[in-house]
């Protein structure tokens, strides 16, 4: 018996929020470098900090998703930078309620249920076919957003061809 199994890489597109943050970040130190520079020495305190939180924030609003779908399980990776990866979640499919697209019909209890928890591990372009995951995640149910192409989403079909709808 052959394997099913799947990657795909998704970059995530990034927002309005992403671009202030990462730019006023910068923007907000080198006003305090310069004033530190020229004003007050003591302005080079807060422009250390505002150094420190760039290093750690502007990797976060650059990220790619890795999707890879094995036998069942499907193990989601987030890259910052193209530097550093994190796995974020791991699902076994198989204890999965639905997985079908986002705007499907089958999908429209669980997209208006507003206490379900929703983890979205997509671009975000809503352009994009984009799947929802219903799932028990910690005893309740859980909602994770991905983002798979066409042969991902057969494979998965073949895992679970009950629960898995790709109209």
């Amino acid at each position: 018996m052959s394997d099913l199994y799947s990657e795909l890489l998704v970059k995530k597109k990034q927002t309005g929020k992403d671009l202030a943050i990462k730019y006023g970040l910068i923007v907000l130190t080198v006003i305090m470098v310069l004033g530190g520079l020229v004003l007050n020495a003591l302005l080079l305190v807060p422009a250390i900090a505002l150094g420190v939180a760039c290093y750690f924030v502007i990797p976060k609003t650059d990220l790619e998703y890795e999707y890879l779908f094995v036998n069942g399980e499907l193990d989601i990776d987030k890259i910052m930078a193209k530097s550093k990866r994190k796995r974020v979640k791991s699902l076994n499919l198989t204890e999965a309620d639905l997985i079908a697209p986002l705007n499907s019909h089958r999908m429209d209890y669980y997209n208006g249920n507003q206490k379900m928890k929703v983890l979205d591990y997509s671009s975000g372009n809503p352009d994009h076919k984009r799947f929802g995951i219903i799932i028990r995640d910690g005893g309740e149910a859980c909602k994770v957003i991905v983002e798979p192409d066409d042969a991902m989403a057969n494979a998965i079909k073949n895992s679970a061809p009950s629960k898995v709808f790709l109209d």
